[in-house]
């Protein structure tokens, strides 16, 4: 099912709901790669990987949405080595920010412990965190 209608903007009805929280640009860069995906490999599984893998270039998952990344490109060491990496994914924080940056969101966040933390333990912390502000949001 296409994610944009013919003038380009994102159906909001067709998006994943962090999605639907998130700013029209996220929303825009998902659905039209999510759109040119499918129209190239017709296989829905694929083109949802390759839309969140152009959303993780642009944009990082804080909580329940995706917010804006300070420099474009490569969230964590999986999207850095591409489609058939055996690296770990971070599930959507930018693990390639730096340790401040990410203090900052875990702040947001309210993770406890984060003063102790190492940069990894940071990106697992906040990881977890938005897995649950996800599921509450969603309920």
């Amino acid at each position: 099912m296409p994610k944009t209608d013919k003038g380009g903007t994102a159906r909001q009805n067709e998006l994943p709901g962090t999605l639907q929280r998130s700013d029209r640009k996220a929303q825009e860069t998902f659905a039209k790669a999510h759109d040119a995906a499918a129209a190239e490999y017709s296989d829905e599984e694929r083109a949802h990987r390759v839309a969140y893998s152009a959303l993780k270039h642009t944009h990082e998952k804080v909580g329940d949405r995706w917010e804006k990344k300070d420099k474009p490109g490569p969230s964590d060491s999986r999207a850095a080595g591409g489609r058939n990496s055996p690296a770990s994914t971070a599930g959507g924080v930018d693990a390639n920010a730096s340790k401040a940056h990410l203090y900052e969101i875990a702040q947001r966040l309210d993770v406890p412990g984060r003063s102790s933390m190492s940069k990894p333990e940071l990106v697992e912390a906040i990881r977890k965190a938005n897995e649950q502000k996800t599921r509450k949001a969603s309920e």
